[in-house]
């Protein structure tokens, strides 16, 4: 029986990771390119500063949200430094944000390996 309880522990946890880091890889990634693309020309060839405000600060907000679920990967998804590094990297990179979502959707649609049993 503990080792039912591991197993749905083990899938809650990757539900529950996937719930939030896909949308709001998505969200990132999203806002960054508005910010790129959309809010800093208006900035610059329409004189519409305000543009940048909004739009970099709620980029801002998700970024640190992508990050610190990212950091959740590593602890709750047990990934590799190098996974960890791969995934933030990509949240720099204009469209990273969707590699990153695309790549760990695939990761968690796989099955989740049965835990090692605990020795007594």
């Amino acid at each position: 029986m503990p080792e039912t309880a591991a197993i749905m522990n083990n899938s809650d946890q990757r539900n529950t990771f996937s719930r939030y880091f896909l949308p709001v890889s998505l969200a990132e990634g999203a806002s960054f390119l508005l910010l790129l693309c959309v809010a800093m020309p208006l900035k610059y060839a329409a004189g519409l500063p305000i543009a940048v405000t909004v739009t970099g600060t709620v980029h801002g907000l998700l970024f640190i949200a992508y990050v610190l679920l990212a950091l959740d990967g590593w602890r709750r998804q047990r990934w590799s430094i190098k996974r960890v590094v791969w995934v933030l990297v990509m949240s720099v990179l204009p469209t990273g944000a969707f590699f990153a979502e695309r790549s760990v959707r695939a990761e968690l649609s796989e099955p989740a390996a049965a835990p090692e049993p605990i020795a007594a």
